[in-house]
């Protein structure tokens, strides 16, 4: 039977089916979604390390010591330039002289281009890799990147002991699994990584914990003994310029002085090295882990975060080399002026490589890293007198390296799986003993011993590269059978959802349900034998349940209706119809509260009691107030941190008590005789300071279209679906409740309009999230709205604050979508049916898209995005449910929107 949704009252509806029971689809979806948030990361973050490969050395090196110096969020082209800061006064032609001049004189250097995410923890992984010399452990994302998910080997691992001094978030996780007592960290409190303070004084503490170290040496005869033993580490890490550029930006004068100080750091360490060991030992290395952009953020791959200086110099590295020609520069390294010398560039994870090859310790077993000196068509970084022999020597050491990794990964998965088929370039067609690993090695070798070094250095890099390449193939090797999984599962949860919109009657008994459960059962135990044979997670046990059971309950009660349809002859068709930036805060919260008097204005011109308006009048004069008093105070915290003051203590207060009082008064207004407008209007001016203290510009602006065009919704559904002056219910309705049955009781019935709707209420929850923010710009460490409110370093609290922004819109929405239903005179929770068969074809589209390369902000970005779609059922269920409870007290005598 055709159904006409332009009717005002919908067809007499039936009672509800027991079979259909909303809260029964809400938990099995709930328990399905957060089971397969899980999916992303078995899919795309397993951790590609590995144990039990044997380890390689060089054997004997010219250093006895290695200091390793990482300037934090440090430019390339800040350091090496001439007059980098030319809108600066006064500022000097060359920032960093005693760097210059070692690249000049004593020294080689080059660009380490960074991977991304161009981050901290990547970046030092990177270059210490915990000496693996291997790039970021995409599984880290499951520990919020603050952790290790496994633990591994390092080159500080190696050395005899290392010395570090630095952050207390990076030392602490190169400390964590090493030999005990190898690794020694300083770090300063947590505390005094303040953005509004000079950052300078954190690498001055570094170089002071230094000195004090050799002072103690002088005394201790333990001490010294370490210190004076071979293959020793130091590493000095400076956070003062990443937190710099964070707060002024990189072309600030204040980065320029943390540069300076920097520089005057490396010139003191290297002296009070000198004084104590008295020797020429000593190999140096300095670098940064990323970059810093223009606004002061990093992550991205822009060349400004992926670009960072190296410099090597002291025992073991080469001298300064001529230019070549071809020449080494190009137009980014022409303001250097250093055309006359060669510049070689590096990747970021060959530096641990070539800190393992100068201080001759073992080379780290999950190493990744290519040794500069592996190329024998270009000059490295080691010293030429060690000779073509032993750089020959070297290259087969960082090949067996990284073909002893893949070895060892080869070979485990070999042993578990099923129908494996073999990376054919390392293994050959079966993978049989005489591998061409085996090969190129016992080649390579030959070479080396028929004296043909450069052809054997050429080998080993053709071999290296073979070797990574077979390292990914095993790395993603499962993701076709997990993906095949997620894609049954999500389509067979929408085939299930659907049923409770179409509502089949009862299937009869035939023979064609002991099929699809006989095949079901066959399926899950397969599948459980496979998983077992290839010793798979336990998760993939948890996930196969899902698919065999959506499938079969929709099978099971989908087939008598698609047999009545096609006998019939009919077809059931669903027509499927995101710096001047003071101004613009303040231009937000002027928006809000312009909005919202207008808002005011309406409510007041249709309440005709006098106590319900003087009510009114008190309640919106407050929260009218409340939005200017924290313009102010934002207006003001914004001052005292440009110009350096810090946060004054009365608007830190002030500001947290405005927001807290501000977003708690419209959950606590006492007015039990709310129209439809006063709710909305208590509650949009009830955020508008959480819009004006917390937005980076424009967000304020968002908020007041945003909760505009959420009305502007409720108007036109209301008037395209059942036109103008409608009653508050339908006859029908009545009649019902006449009968005995409350609106609860009453079944819900689709129309082809509800699709609609369904589409723009998931595209409002998908706005309402990306429009504000997600949570992957909290990866990306622009973090200066809360500044205003927490100005010392504190993760937990600056996230939930961002979390707060975020949610806040939802408040307005769910408002809306229940007053819309209520507007429709449809049943509570009908139209978030509509909308669980449609939400899983976004999150299969996201599951496809989930990237574990690039930047923190683009690997963030896919996994909210797969997370945010996978947990869309419950949150739409509770933007539903909080929206019922939060009209409950409305009295509803004539229409008021």
């Amino acid at each position: 039977m055709a159904v006409d949704a332009s009717n005002s009252a919908r067809a007499p509806r039936k009672l509800k089916d027991t079979r259909y029971n909303v809260f029964k689809l809400l938990l099995i979806g709930l328990v399905f979604h957060l089971v397969y948030i899980g999916s992303v990361f078995d899919c795309y973050f397993t951790s590609p390390v590995v144990s039990g490969m044997k380890s390689y050395h060089v054997g004997t090196a010219e250093a006895k010591r290695l200091v390793l110096i990482v300037g934090d969020g440090l430019r390339a082209d800040l350091l090496f330039s001439v007059n980098p800061f030319p809108n600066i006064v006064d500022s000097p032609q060359i920032v960093a002289p005693h760097l210059r001049s070692i690249v000049e004189n004593r020294g080689a250097f080059g660009i380490s281009h960074t991977r991304v995410p161009t981050e901290s923890r990547p970046g030092h992984v990177a270059i210490i890799g915990r000496g693996r010399g291997m790039y970021e452990d995409v599984s880290a994302v499951t520990k919020g990147w603050k952790t290790n998910p496994v633990d591994f080997d390092s080159v500080f691992n190696q050395s005899s002991t290392t010395f570090s001094f630095g952050s207390p978030d990076i030392l602490p996780m190169f400390a964590r699994g090493a030999t005990p007592g190898k690794v020694k960290t300083w770090s300063y409190n947590e505390e005094d990584e303040d953005f509004t303070k000079d950052a300078t004084t954190l690498d001055i503490w570094v170089l002071d914990q230094l000195q004090t170290l050799f002072k103690n040496a002088t005394s201790d005869p333990t001490l010294d003994a370490q210190l004076r033993s071979g293959k020793v580490v130091f590493f000095l890490h400076l956070l003062g310029l990443d937190t710099t550029g964070h707060s002024y930006r990189p072309h600030s004068k204040e980065y320029m002085k943390n540069i300076q100080v920097v520089d005057d750091i490396v010139r003191d360490a290297e002296q009070l090295i000198s004084e104590y060991y008295q020797d020429q030992e000593t190999s140096f290395i300095f670098t940064a882990d990323h970059g810093m952009s223009v606004i002061g953020n990093h992550g991205d791959g822009h060349p400004d975060n992926t670009r960072t200086p190296l410099i090597a110099w002291g025992k073991g590295v080469r001298g300064p080399l001529p230019d070549t020609v071809p020449t080494s520069h190009d137009a980014y390294s022409e303001p250097w002026r250093l055309n006359h010398l060669f510049r070689r560039d590096v990747e970021q994870a060959d530096i641990a490589s070539l800190m393992a090859a100068l201080i001759g310790i073992s080379w780290p077993v999950n190493s990744v890293g290519v040794l500069p000196d592996v190329n024998p068509t270009l000059p490295g970084y080691l010293n030429p007198q060690e000779g073509d022999e032993a750089r020959a020597k070297v290259a087969l050491v960082n090949a067996k390296v990284i073909l002893e990794h893949y070895r060892m990964k080869h070979e485990l998965k070999q042993r578990h799986t099923l129908f494996y088929q073999p990376f054919k370039p390392l293994e050959g067609s079966h993978g049989t003993e005489q591998a061409a690993r085996l090969v190129h090695v016992s080649m390579i070798e030959r070479l080396i011993s028929n004296g043909e070094w450069h052809s054997a250095r050429q080998e080993s890099l053709n071999l290296i590269q073979q070797a990574l390449l077979g390292l990914h193939y095993l790395q993603t090797y499962d993701r076709l059978l997990i993906r095949i999984i997620v894609t049954l599962a999500y389509t067979g949860w929408a085939a299930y959802a659907s049923i409770y919109i179409l509502r089949p009657p009862p299937a009869p008994k035939s023979p064609f349900k002991s099929y699809v459960t006989l095949i079901s059962a066959i399926v899950l135990l397969g599948s459980w034998t496979f998983f077992a044979i290839q010793r798979s997670p336990l998760t993939f046990y948890i996930y196969i349940v899902f698919p065999c059971y959506f499938w079969r309950q929709f099978l099971f009660q989908a087939f008598p209706l698609m047999k009545s349809r096609l006998k019939d002859g009919g077809m059931l068709m669903f027509c499927v119809d995101l710096h001047l930036y003071t101004y613009e805060i303040l231009l937000g919260g002027a928006s809000i509260l312009f909005i919202g008097g207008r808002g005011v204005i309406y409510v007041l011109d249709r309440t005709d009691d006098l106590a319900t308006r003087k009510s009114f009048r008190t309640l919106f004069s407050i929260q009218a107030l409340l939005i200017l008093a924290t313009m102010l105070i934002t207006a003001s915290s914004v001052v005292n941190l440009q110009e350096k003051r810090g946060l004054p203590i009365l608007n830190q207060l002030s500001g947290w008590t405005i927001l807290v009082a501000s977003s708690i008064l419209p959950f606590t207004s006492r007015g039990k005789h709310h129209t439809t407008a006063s709710k909305l209007v208590m509650f949009f001016l009830g955020f508008g300071p959480c819009f004006v203290i917390l937005s980076i510009s424009i967000e304020g602006l968002f908020y007041v279209a945003y909760s505009a065009t959420l009305v502007t919704w409720i108007k036109v559904e209301q008037l395209v679906r059942i036109g103008p002056g409608s009653p508050p219910s339908s006859d029908v309705d009545k009649t019902e409740v006449n009968k005995g049955h409350t609106p609860q009781d009453i079944a819900y019935r689709f129309q082809p309009d509800d699709l609609r709707v369904a589409l723009f209420f998931l595209f409002f929850v998908q706005v309402g999230f990306f429009g504000i923010g997600n949570v992957a710009s909290i990866s990306s460490f622009y973090l200066e709205p809360v500044y205003r409110l927490i100005p010392i370093f504190s993760p937990f609290f600056m996230a939930s604050l961002l979390i707060f922004k975020i949610v806040a819109p939802y408040v307005i929405l769910a408002l809306a979508f229940a007053l819309l239903n209520q507007a429709l005179h449809l049943p509570p929770f009908s139209l978030l049916l509509v909308a669980f068969t449609l939400m899983d074809g976004m999150t299969l589209a996201f599951f496809f898209n989930v990237r574990d390369t690039g930047s923190w902000l683009e690997i963030g970005q896919s996994i909210s995005f797969f997370c945010i779609t996978s947990l869309l059922l419950l949150w739409s269920a509770g933007i539903c449910a909080a929206g019922e409870y939060l009209i409950a007290d409305l009295i509803l005598t004539k229409p008021s929107i």
